[in-house]
């Protein structure tokens, strides 16, 4: 097991780090205050014209769909380190390099499942940067961390497929450029339990499908938006179906795997982040006639949040290099693992970064109280730790006992 990093992925980390520190870090303020006029306005969800900027420049440096093996040719290995330097801007440059969520795993889905039309009509724009899109499975009267539990009703009629349901914390959809919705529902509530559900692509102009309202997270909004949505009786032809009638809940699975791999490389990134701030401020505040970086305190805060960065770092690295060898099956366990560790981590992190710098920690003058409200969130995203932890423990359980 071997993670120094090949040629390839060192030439393109090397190049993410260069455009994060040279382009897109100072771009950040620009886009804050782009997006702070026109909060509370009818243009509050429009792309900052500053993002369409970066993206171009990723392009021009062959910074660009990175995430998907066959597009740009790197393993999930090789991709971890380069995820990992767009997490220390996570507003900003997994989007400008066309690697954010929940695009990737959409993308991955079309590219696993979709037919060639699917493919033509919105994997194309969506890999070109051209459109947004979300990803259907939550709902607000079920627990949604038991993913056979959707009740979203999806009832053949003739040539078409009519949507019926609730759901909610869909991510993207404010967002004007949110063109796709792929929706779980029930097809057939009365097969065996894992059979029972379907997705079906639904493009966000069609008639019944209502966007009730955007749900803020911990009192941020995102440009993006996290919605809530109605589908009443929702009319798609059945050529939009993903795959086949009864393998929803496989598809989801598949799609979910990278998706919780990506976001730990990225959470990674912004720990590093945020444990730079810590140092910088702990050099740079004086308390007690002696600067902090001098407390006691201070320093094992530092020593515990490196300690535990290089921890999961080398957890998500194993993962990646597992996925890599045998897929994510194979590495459903580690998965799960890496899920839990690593966003308690960044939350354990950026807490104690926060702490260093007293009240300003959790003022919008520093990143920090955005990036604790992010990685607390995604202690419940594709799936919440108690999901991840059962798995884990089911492994153990039905290992071999010793002889």
């Amino acid at each position: 097991m071997d993670f120094a990093p090949s040629d390839k992925a060192a030439d393109y980390t090397g190049r993410m780090r260069a455009f994060t520190d040279e382009v897109v870090i100072p771009a950040e303020p620009v886009y804050e205050a782009w997006r702070a006029e026109r909060r509370g306005t009818p243009q509050e969800w429009d792309t900052p014209p500053v993002l369409e900027e970066l993206k171009a420049e990723a392009r021009n440096r062959g910074l660009w769909n990175l995430f998907l093996p066959a597009v740009s040719g790197l393993s999930n290995l090789e991709y971890a380190p380069v995820a990992e330097v767009s997490g220390w801007s996570p507003v900003l440059a997994p989007e400008a390099i066309n690697c954010q969520a929940p695009d990737t795993g959409n993308m991955e889905t079309l590219h696993l499942f979709g037919s060639p039309e699917q493919k033509e009509q919105w994997l194309r724009p969506l890999l070109d940067g051209e459109i947004r899109s979300a990803f259907a499975m939550t709902e607000p009267d079920v627990a949604s961390s038991d993913a056979t539990n959707v009740q979203t009703s999806i009832r053949r009629d003739g040539d078409d497929y009519l949507i019926s349901g609730k759901k909610w914390f869909i991510s993207g959809t404010a967002d004007p450029r949110c063109q796709i919705f792929i929706v779980m529902g029930k097809t057939d509530p009365d097969a065996p339990r894992h059979r029972q559900q379907s997705m079906v692509l639904v493009p966000r102009d069609t008639p019944g499908m209502e966007i009730k309202r955007h749900i803020p997270v911990f009192g941020y909004q995102d440009q993006h938006g996290h919605s809530e949505l109605e589908f009443h009786d929702v009319r798609v032809p059945v050529s939009n179906l993903l795959g086949e009638e009864g393998v929803g809940f496989a598809i989801a699975q598949a799609r979910l795997g990278p998706g919780r791999i990506h976001h730990c490389m990225r959470l990674l990134g912004m720990s590093e982040r945020a444990l730079s701030l810590m140092v910088r401020r702990a050099k740079e505040r004086v308390a007690f006639g002696r600067p902090l970086a001098d407390q006691g305190v201070v320093r094992e805060q530092i020593a515990n949040s490196r300690i535990e960065i290089e921890q999961a770092r080398l957890l998500v690295l194993k993962t990646a290099w597992l996925i890599d060898r045998g897929g994510a099956r194979a590495a459903s366990t580690e998965i799960a693992a890496i899920k839990v560790m690593v966003t308690r981590i960044a939350c354990a992190v950026i807490d104690r970064a926060i702490q260093v710098h007293g009240a300003g920690g959790v003022s919008d003058d520093f990143p920090l109280a955005y990036f604790y409200a992010w990685a607390r969130a995604l202690r419940m995203a594709d799936g919440p730790d108690e999901v991840h932890l059962r798995t884990v423990a089911r492994e153990e359980l039905t290992r071999a006992e010793p002889s």
